[in-house]
């Protein structure tokens, strides 16, 4: 359920700032994080032997979950890093006036474009347009 509802496409309001986006993957984080615990615990362990040993063939579709869970957790725990760091860039968006922001928005800019070069997860147009709609919208 949980990677269904990660494929799926967001929906949001046009008025939300960056803090939205920083909650967001904090809350996937949260979910991937849990979820990642499970399948390291012991009950998980043992039904992965018993598997193992019938050479069943749901192992092929277990180690493919495995690895979707495993990556979106990465992507999560990714993405909350770098966002983590635009935070003392946008916070004068939320606490400032219109003429005291100004001074905070070329470091927000080279901090996006920062995440743009090397985020793995976070360089697609769509999550960066997404992004600048939220600064804006702020």
């Amino acid at each position: 359920k949980i990677l269904a509802e990660n494929d799926q496409l967001r929906k949001e309001a046009d008025d939300l700032g960056p803090r939205v986006e920083l909650d967001y993957w904090k809350k996937k984080l949260s979910k991937f994080h849990y979820l990642m615990e499970q399948l390291k615990s012991p009950d998980v362990k043992a039904v992965l032997g018993v598997l193992t040993a019938a050479k069943s063939k749901l192992l092929k579709k277990w180690r493919a979950l495995d690895i979707r869970i495993t990556d979106a957790a990465n992507e999560a725990k990714d993405n909350v890093k770098y966002l983590y760091s635009l935070e003392k860039y946008y916070d004068p968006l939320y606490n400032s006036d219109p003429v005291s922001m100004l001074d905070a928005i070329p470091g927000l800019i080279n901090a996006i474009k920062m995440i743009q070069t090397i985020s793995q997860y976070y360089n697609t147009s769509e999550k960066i347009s997404s992004l600048f709609v939220k600064v804006g919208a702020q």
